[in-house]
């Protein structure tokens, strides 16, 4: 095995992602990219991972600017964002060009506690259902222990257009 980003696959010994592993499996990138670190991966159950959340965040001005706090939807995207790195190591290979991960569904989303700069959110996220390209996770958001946010998540890969 390479110590390249690019080539990196799943360790069962070390089911941590840096950074750069990160990146190569989100398309995502500055400002919108919301994982910093997945702690553990195991394929075909479950994901965690997680966001430092930094005052320097480009939505803490206009959200709040006497009260800074992390928008919830950017929470769910986070929990979404984590789904897709597990859906594609279950599938056991990086995404490319040729298909597209959406977010399709939100269910039973709940808010509990504000996020906000300095916290540290850590995200669950548990595959519940592969069938037919549809995949259902529920997923929990928290900081210090806390539970901040929770939702059930419903997502696809399609081909590109």
């Amino acid at each position: 095995m390479s110590d390249t980003p690019e080539t990196t696959v799943f360790d069962a010994n070390n089911p941590q992602m840096d950074i750069h592993q990160v990146l190569n499996y989100l398309p995502h990138r500055y400002p919108f990219l919301l994982i910093d670190r997945v702690i553990e991966v195991i394929p075909h159950e479950r994901i965690r991972a997680l966001k430092n959340v930094s005052i320097n965040e480009p939505f803490f001005p206009g959200h709040y600017p006497l009260h800074p706090v992390m928008p919830g939807v950017l929470v769910i995207e986070a929990m979404a964002q984590a789904a897709a790195i597990l859906s594609f190591k279950t599938l056991g290979q990086l995404p490319d060009d040729s298909s597209v991960y959406y977010f399709v569904g939100i269910d039973n989303a709940r808010f509990k506690k504000p996020v906000s700069a300095g916290d540290q959110l850590i995200l669950d996220v548990k595959l519940n259902l592969n069938k037919r390209g549809i995949w259902k996770y529920s997923a929990v958001a928290q900081v210090a222990g806390v539970v901040v946010a929770e939702a059930d998540l419903i997502c696809s890969v399609k081909p590109s257009a």
